[in-house]
C-alpha cells in the first residue's frame, strides 16, 4: 500500500490525525476518503499523509486498526521513508576492530563508516548462504556446527530470530534510525508505522547480506569463520586479538559476540577480568493451533482474509508455596504463525528458539514461557561464581538432550500432562523441525522451576479461556532469553572497568535484549571509539 498520496487542493498545515477502520478498509483509497472527511477541502490545494502508527484495538467488536496519521497540506513530501545517511570510502582511514557481525556489529560498522573509520568485522561463523546448509545438517541430520548454526554466523542470532523490532529502548531516535536504516536495506515500510514491527526469518537473511556488502563497498572489511581465541592486554590496555592463530594487534575493539559465546566469558574468567553475573530466565517454548490463539484474542470463530494472526503477551507473579518467593512467569518472544526451531551450539545439548515468516502464515503460534532464576537455583553451582547462571543454563540444554535420546529431537510434553505431572502418550502435530520425543518435562527442571511453570501456566488459563489445553504442546528447553552473564563497562566511556579501549556490547555484555537495542548499543560504543580517536 503507499504511504503517502496526493490530491490537488492551498494552505500548508501539518496536521496529527486519528482514525479506527476495519481491517478490511485498510487500504489506500479507504483512507484517503477518510481523511478528506476530516480536514476542510476549502482552504487548501493538495494533502499528502503518512501513516505514523498502526495498532489493532481488539477490546471490543468489531475488531478495528488504530491509525496515527501525519497529514501534510500544501507541502509535498515525496516519500516519508528516508534514509539520507552518506556512507563514503574509507579503506584508508582510521581502524576500528568489531568482533561479531550480529546486529550490535554491522550497525556499529555502519556507524563507524558514516563516521569516517574503516571498519573490520570478524566473525566466528559463516555469511548467510554457507550458514543455510549448516542449519539445514543440523534440522535434517542433527549435526550442530559450533561456529555456524542459529546463533553464530553473519547476522548472528538476529538473522533468524524472527525480525522482531520493537523495544523497550527509550532512544526513540536511535531507534528511528535503526527502523530507517533496515527499510534502505530491504525492508518493507510498514516497520515504520506498525505497533509491533516485524520483518519475517524469510527477509531478514538478504537484508543483512546487503548492509554487509555496503560495508565492504564502501572499504571496511567483514571477515567470516573468524573466531576469537585471545585477547592481549598491556597495562590495563588492549594491544592485540588472537583470530584464529593469527595475532592482530589493535587500539579500540568492539566485542559483540552474541549471548551463546560462552567461551568469551569462560576466557575473561580465566584471565581474571571483571565479570558479573546477571539475571535471566528459562523455561519452554509453547506451542498451540494459531486458529485457537485468534479465537482466544479476537473472541470470533475466524479472524477472516483481513485481520492479521493474533499475538498474546502472559505475565503472572505466582506463589512460591514450601519455596515460599514469589516469582515471575511470563512469554516472551511470542511467533504467531511461527516455527519452533533447534538453536544448539554444541553438539551435547537441545535449545529452542522461536520465529515467523513475514507473512506469519504457518498454522501455528509460539512462544517461550519462562521463569526468572534465583539464587537458590544456582546453590549447586555457586563455585563457578559469575558464570554459575552459564553453568546451570548448560545443564539443562544437557539434561533435555541426554532425555530425548542424545540429538537434536527435542523433549516435549502436552500442557495439561505437564501441569498434572504425568508423560503424554502421544504427542500432537507441531513445526519443530528435528522433531520431538515424549518426556515428562518436570524431570528436566529443578522441582522449583517445575512448580513456577505448572503454576504460571494455570494462571494463564484464567486469564485466556481456553489457552489452557492438552492440544498444545511444550517443547523443551527455551534457555537463551537473554545473556546470564554481563561483562561490566564505564557508564560514561562504555569502556571495560579494567581494559581500555576494550568496548563490551549489546547482548552478550549484558547491555541489550533484541535486534533494535543490540543494534543500538553497537551504535553508541562505535560513536564512542570514533569521538575517543578525534582527541587522542
Amino acid at each position: 500500500m503507499p504511504n503517502y498520496l496526493t490530491l490537488t487542493f492551498e494552505h500548508f498545515m501539518p496536521t496529527q490525525i486519528t482514525l479506527r477502520i476495519l481491517p478490511k478498509n485498510f487500504n489506500d483509497s479507504y483512507i484517503k476518503t477518510a481523511i478528506a472527511k476530516q480536514i476542510d477541502l476549502s482552504k487548501i490545494d493538495f494533502f499528502e499523509y503518512s501513516i505514523l502508527k498502526k495498532s489493532t484495538d481488539a477490546r471490543q467488536l468489531p475488531i478495528k486498526y488504530q491509525l496515527s496519521i501525519l497529514v501534510h497540506t500544501n507541502e509535498s513530501i515525496s516519500s516519508y521513508v528516508k534514509n539520507d545517511k552518506k556512507y563514503a570510502k574509507v579503506d584508508k582511514k582510521k581502524k576500528v576492530h568489531i568482533i561479531g557481525a550480529g546486529p550490535a556489529g554491522l550497525f556499529a560498522a555502519l556507524k563507524v563508516i558514516e563516521k569516517g573509520c574503516k571498519p573490520i568485522v570478524y566473525e566466528r561463523g559463516r555469511n548467510v548462504k554457507d550458514r543455510r546448509r549448516d542449519l539445514a545438517q543440523l534440522t535434517k541430520k542433527h549435526i550442530v556446527n559450533p561456529e555456524s548454526n542459529y546463533c553464530f554466523g553473519e547476522g548472528g542470532a538476529g538473522t533468524y530470530s524472527d525480525g522482531k523490532l520493537y523495544t523497550r529502548s527509550k532512544k526513540r531516535g536511535s531507534v528511528t534510525e535503526i527502523l530507517n536504516t533496515f527499510v534502505a536495506f530491504g525492508a518493507d515500510e510498514n516497520i515504520l508505522y506498525e505497533a509491533h514491527p516485524h520483518i519475517g526469518t524469510n527477509k531478514l537473511p538478504s537484508i543483512i547480506s546487503a548492509i554487509t556488502n555496503k560495508i565492504i563497498e564502501c572499504g571496511g572489511e567483514v571477515l567470516f569463520n573468524s573466531k576469537l581465541k585471545d585477547i592481549y592486554i598491556k597495562e590495563n590496555k588492549i594491544e592485540a586479538l588472537l583470530l584464529n592463530n593469527e595475532r592482530v594487534e589493535v587500539d579500540n575493539v568492539i566485542l559483540a559476540t552474541g549471548h551463546s559465546a560462552r567461551d568469551v566469558y569462560e576466557m575473561f574468567y580465566a584471565k581474571g577480568l571483571a565479570l558479573d553475573y546477571k539475571q535471566f530466565a528459562v523455561g519452554v517454548r509453547i506451542e498451540h493451533p494459531q486458529t485457537l490463539i485468534d479465537k482466544i484474542q479476537y473472541r470470533c470463530e475466524s479472524r477472516g482474509e483481513f485481520l492479521e494472526p493474533a499475538a498474546y503477551q502472559l505475565v503472572a507473579q505466582v506463589e512460591g508455596g514450601k519455596f515460599k518467593k514469589k516469582r515471575g512467569v511470563y512469554s516472551f518472544c511470542m511467533c504467531p504463525g511461527g516455527i519452533i526451531a533447534p538453536c544448539a551450539t554444541n553438539q551435547e545439548e537441545v535449545v529452542t528458539n522461536g520465529w515467523s515468516p513475514s507473512k506469519r502464515n504457518n498454522k501455528y503460534a509460539n512462544s517461550g514461557i519462562v521463569v526468572s532464576i534465583e539464587d537458590d537455583d544456582l546453590r549447586k553451582f555457586s563455585k563457578f561464581g559469575p558464570l554459575a547462571g552459564m553453568k546451570f543454563q548448560a545443564s539443562l540444554e544437557r539434561k533435555a538432550w541426554e532425555m530425548a535420546g542424545k540429538t537434536q529431537v527435542a523433549p516435549a510434553q502436552r500442557m495439561i500432562d505437564f501441569i498434572e505431572n504425568r508423560k503424554s502418550e502421544t504427542l500432537p502435530e507441531n513445526s519443530y523441525m528435528a522433531g520431538v520425543k515424549s518426556v515428562n518435562l518436570n524431570e528436566v527442571f529443578p522441582e522449583s522451576i517445575a512448580h513456577y511453570l505448572r503454576n504460571g501456566l494455570l494462571a494463564f488459563g484464567k486469564k485466556k479461556k481456553g489457552y489452557l489445553t492438552n492440544e498444545a504442546i511444550l517443547v523443551g528447553v527455551e534457555t537463551r532469553s537473554s545473556a546470564p552473564v554481563r561483562i561490566p563497562r564505564d557508564k560514561e566511556t562504555l569502556e571495560h572497568i579494567e581494559v581500555a579501549g576494550l568496548y563490551p556490547c549489546a547482548e552478550g555484555a549484558g547491555y541489550a535484549g533484541g535486534i533494535v537495542s543490540a543494534a543500538i548499543d553497537g551504535m553508541r560504543c562505535a560513536e564512542k571509539i570514533v569521538e575517543k580517536m578525534a582527541i587522542t
